[in-house]
Parts: structure tokens; C-alpha cells; sequence
């Protein structure tokens, strides 16, 4: 197959019906700023497609054919781009599904130790914590009320906005200490692999609670499992998908080199308030002079579309790819009668100062939406 060129434009806001690694193949290298996908899990879904992965003899094979995918993903990411992959477990039913009868297979680390040999960096395992656990008939373990979404990149630098998903803290400020000194030497009993503590003890001299933007929401993510009635059953929530989006892919970026443009954030104490930060205007990090596009998030198994609808809520563009043709047509409806947040409330004003106390006024721990849909996904 000849690959098209790099700098070949990437369709925007289309449904690809194909293969995902065939279909893959087929876009120009380096083009999608972020890839957010949940691909069928093991032996969990029968979808009735021909060439459907999740059916394979063995959790290998499973691994095996995900692998295949992922090494597309690699070369179809710009260089600063990520990859958001949301995978669930099973159970074995005998020994040739990879483990003995009743044992989880492991199937999400197995693809995760595979994917880390292919040279791809693991930067967080987020747990899903489902808010509305589905109920199980089982006696003898425990339900489980969480999937596993991964976050990987190539390189030591890419794009992470960590100050669109902070989220308000909830401690009170420490009062402000007498000037003393603040231990720098590292303490003997930390291993090599571990931070110290001596920026939150200057934090804490300071009398500061955090960051004023906001606190790191952290790698546990509370939200309910999707409410969507379309005919795909195994579908994440909108709410997952805006957060995911909004931390991994652009705002907006460069034409001409595709490099993300940035917020630069701006910090000052206040008399009376406190430290305070002002989110500035996005601005280009290259040399280009060129004009700007909206970030594109990609999802090779897109099932009822739900990666396009947290793209749209957040001003993204986006790109999907579907074997089934029934249910792209189903995402595509979906697509065109949904309503964006933004339009229903009333769009949010650009006010991106943080309230004393650290509060981000904009930000949600459940993504933009606790009381909205938290629609589908593959």
C-alpha cells in the first residue's frame, strides 16, 4: 500500500467505515494530535461484524491484533501527541483463554507490557470508578466497578494541559509560618525512584493550600457508566471522554508543523487574597507564522460516537473510524442531533482566574458534566 504524504490533510468530522488497522494505513503520518479509543474487550462482546476483534482463541491473539493497531496509532500521532486507551478485564472460562478457569486474564496489563516494549512510555493508569456499578449475581468476588484508561506517549515531552481539568481544592489554607529554613537535602530513607517532599514544605511556609488554578484531580476518576439506548452495548460516558480531551488534545495548532498552541498561565499575590493565576490567550509555540486549526482527536474503534461528542463540547475536531456500518450510521444521527452543553447552559465566558482559595471556576472533577449525557462510546 502507498502510504499518503505527511503532510496530506486529515479528514475532519468523518466516519471511515473499515478495518481500523487497514483504515489506519491509510492517513498521512504524524497528523492527529490525540487518539482516545476503547477497543472490544476480550471475548465480552459479539458484535456480528466480520473481522471483529474481542473473539480471538486466546488473550494473546487479543493482545496480538491490539499491538498491530497501536503500532499504526505510533506513527499517525504527531510527535507530542497521546494515546487514551479504555480497556476492561474478563474472566477465564477455561485454560485456553490464556489462565486457569475463573482467573482474571489480565488482559489490559498483558497489552500494556506488550505496548511498552514496542517502545511506547506509560504515563498514567487511570481508574474509571463507574458511579452506578452495574449489579452482579456473583458469591464468591467482588463486583467490579472499574475500568482501566491508559495514557501513553513516545517522547519525554508532549502535549498534557493539566490546568483545564484541576478541579477546586477542598483544604483550608495553612497559616503562614515564621521564615525558617526549609530542608533541601533529600532524606536517606527515599529510594531512587521516589519525590521528595520539600516543594510542599515551602508551599505550606508560604501559607498556600495549591496551585491557585486548581489541585491535580489525580488518577481516579468518579463518573457514571454511560446512560446511552442505541444498539451498542459497551459505551463510555461523554463526561470520561470530554476530560480525557481536554487534557490531551490541543485547542488549537500550528498548519504548517501541527505543534500544539498553549496558554501560558500568569501568577501574582494579591494583598488581602493571596496568590492568584490568570490563564493567557492561547498562543503558538513554533516559528511558523502560520495560521492556526482546532486540535483533532482520533478514535480507530468508534463505535456510537461518543469520542465525537467530548470533541465537540470542547471545540476539537475529530475523526472516527468504524467496521460496522450499522453502527456508524447510528453514530452519525447521534452526531448530528446533539446538542453541545455550551448551547443548552450558555456559553461559558473565557474568565480563566481562579477564585482565592485556589477554586477553578470552569473545571469539573466529572468531566463538564454531572447532571448532562454521559453518552456512548465503542
Amino acid at each position: 500500500m502507498t502510504r499518503p504524504n505527511t503532510w496530506d490533510p486529515l479528514p475532519r468530522g468523518e466516519i471511515l467505515i473499515g478495518d481500523a488497522r487497514a483504515e489506519l494505513q491509510r492517513l498521512p503520518d504524524a497528523s492527529a494530535d490525540m487518539v482516545l479509543t476503547s477497543p472490544p474487550y476480550f471475548r465480552l462482546r459479539d458484535y456480528a461484524v466480520t473481522g471483529q476483534l474481542g473473539l480471538e482463541p486466546t488473550v494473546d491473539d487479543w493482545v496480538a491484533g491490539l499491538r498491530d493497531v497501536a503500532r499504526e496509532v505510533s506513527r499517525v500521532l504527531v510527535p507530542t501527541g497521546s494515546f487514551w486507551l479504555n480497556v476492561g478485564d474478563a474472566y477465564s472460562t477455561g485454560e485456553r483463554d490464556g489462565a486457569a478457569r475463573k482467573s482474571l486474564l489480565l488482559g489490559p496489563e498483558r497489552l500494556a507490557l506488550a505496548l511498552l516494549e514496542d517502545g511506547w512510555r506509560l504515563r498514567n493508569k487511570i481508574v474509571w470508578q463507574k458511579a452506578n456499578t452495574m449489579p452482579s449475581s456473583v458469591t464468591d468476588r467482588l463486583t467490579c466497578s472499574w475500568e482501566a484508561l491508559y495514557v501513553f506517549v513516545r517522547a519525554d515531552r508532549y502535549f498534557f494541559d493539566l490546568d483545564s481539568v484541576r478541579t477546586p481544592h477542598t483544604s483550608k489554607p495553612p497559616k503562614r509560618q515564621r521564615p525558617r529554613l526549609i530542608r533541601t537535602k533529600r532524606a536517606q530513607w527515599l529510594g531512587p525512584n521516589t519525590d521528595d517532599a520539600t516543594g510542599l514544605a515551602r508551599m505550606k511556609a508560604a501559607g498556600r493550600v495549591g496551585h491557585p488554578l486548581g489541585k491535580n484531580p489525580g488518577d481516579v476518576w468518579r463518573i457514571p457508566a454511560s446512560n446511552y439506548r442505541g444498539s451498542h452495548h459497551a459505551t463510555f460516558p461523554v463526561a470520561l471522554a470530554e476530560l480525557a480531551i481536554r487534557a490531551g488534545c490541543p485547542e488549537q495548532r500550528c498548519t504548517v508543523c501541527r505543534a500544539p498552541y498553549r496558554r501560558p498561565v500568569h501568577r501574582e499575590v494579591v494583598k488581602g487574597i493571596g496568590e492568584t493565576a490568570v490563564r493567557g490567550a492561547l498562543a503558538p509555540q513554533c516559528d511558523c507564522q502560520a495560521i492556526a486549526e482546532p486540535g483533532i482527536v482520533l478514535d480507530p474503534f468508534f463505535g456510537a460516537g461518543t469520542t465525537a461528542l467530548g470533541a465537540i463540547e470542547n471545540h476539537r475536531d475529530w475523526l472516527g473510524i468504524e467496521l460496522s456500518p450499522h453502527f456508524a450510521r447510528e453514530a452519525r444521527d447521534r452526531i448530528a442531533s446533539y446538542q453541545p452543553a455550551s448551547r443548552r447552559e450558555g456559553e461559558p465566558t473565557d474568565d480563566h482566574q481562579a477564585r482565592p482559595g485556589g477554586s477553578a471556576p470552569h473545571t469539573q472533577p466529572d468531566g463538564a458534566a454531572a447532571g448532562r449525557e454521559t453518552g456512548a462510546g465503542p
